[in-house]
């Protein structure tokens, strides 16, 4: 079977929500006053950084100077990284976890050591005892923490965040918050962190649960002790005065988020159940808008050509420690349905399943 080139690709390989945004943000972007294409933002007068840093420093309750902003939470990880790591220093990050972590360190002539996550009967997890370990003996100048882990979905308890913390206190801490949303909405606890932990920055972005992958927002909440960070990201003339809109329609649609959240849980969900039926494929939970799913390394070609010919594209893992896994975005439910429909499909074609019975 050919590719149907008649039919719009379904893409569910880079963790986008394609739900879409909020109706609230499109309504900005018809509504548009252009002046503000020609004019720089007179945000200064309230002696503030921005309209949507301005936001943020209310919802969650801290200093507006403790907001940083970011072309996504890519530049803002990248931005960290050159604030603080310097040649031969250890940039300390997840052992499986998204590939750009591992590339950032080089730019500053610095390595990178990988620390342990571990499988379970139904998830991933940290192995908070091995990091440790691994911590006090590379003593880390900059330590990354994913919760949720991409790609395993995992993430960390309130305790073994507090425990990791505090042994790391002394050391700069990025927790990674892309998708953390997707698990809670409750996001009372960063103050505390920042307040707690002044080297330590929590990371997030409008790409993942906003849907707005396309605008590139992301921003950080830091501790006090880095202020070089603010320094180094902060811009002077101001942050995109659209997109800046866009933002605040979405954090303004919180309703229309939490259904469509609602919705992958559910279809998170069914994916567990169906793909723990089939033989030869083993899912894990997980609390972000993707799921990961082991699979027979020697079936990965035939399945990629058999989702492709119909226009489904999923991530196949080809990375040393994760080679034998499809790691699934969490698309609407018509597309969810598709997909398992089409796996189950495969699975037939190859007789994985014994439709006689």
């Amino acid at each position: 079977m050919s590719m149907n080139n008649n039919k719009e690709l379904i893409f569910l390989d880079r963790n986008e929500n394609n739900y879409g945004p909020a109706p609230k943000c499109s309504e900005v972007l018809k509504n548009i006053d252009f002046r503000r294409l020609s004019l720089y933002t007179r945000i200064f007068e309230k002696n503030a950084k921005g309209e949507l840093s301005l936001r943020l420093a209310k919802d969650y309750n801290v200093p507006e100077r403790q907001v940083v902003m970011g072309y996504g939470g890519e530049e803002l990880l990248k931005s960290i990284v050159h604030s603080y790591l310097r040649e031969g220093d250890t940039l300390f990050v997840p052992a499986f976890s998204w590939w750009y972590y591992k590339s950032i360190a080089s730019e500053m002539g610095g390595k990178t050591v990988e620390y342990p996550l571990i499988v379970g009967k139904d998830s991933y997890q940290y192995d908070i005892n091995g990091m440790l370990k691994l911590y006090h003996e590379v003593k880390p100048k900059i330590v990354f923490i994913s919760t949720p882990n991409n790609p395993t979905g995992n993430s960390l308890t309130p305790e073994e965040l507090y425990t990791i913390l505090d042994e790391m206190k002394d050391t700069i801490v990025v927790l990674d918050e892309a998708y953390a949303m997707f698990k809670t909405t409750n996001y009372f606890y960063v103050k505390e962190i920042v307040d707690r932990y002044p080297k330590t920055a929590v990371i997030r972005t409008f790409s993942k649960y906003f849907a707005l992958a396309g605008v590139r927002i992301g921003f950080a909440l830091i501790g006090k002790e880095l202020d070089y960070f603010e320094w180094f990201s902060s811009k002077y003339l101001g942050y995109d005065r659209i997109n800046e809109l866009i933002a605040l329609a979405a954090l303004d649609s919180m309703p229309y988020y939490e259904k469509i959240t609602a919705q992958m849980n559910a279809d998170k969900d069914m994916f567990y159940d169906e793909f723990s039926k089939l033989p030869g494929f083993k899912p894990y939970r997980s609390d972000a808008n993707f799921m990961l799913v082991d699979i027979e390394k020697e079936r990965m070609p035939a399945l990629k050509k058999f989702l492709t010919d119909r226009n489904l594209i999923i991530k196949f893992m080809n990375e040393p420690v994760l080679n034998s896994q499809l790691r699934i975005t969490i698309g609407t439910q018509q597309e969810n349905i598709q997909l398992m429909d089409a796996i189950k499909e495969y699975a037939i074609s190859e007789s994985l399943i014994d439709v006689s019975l």
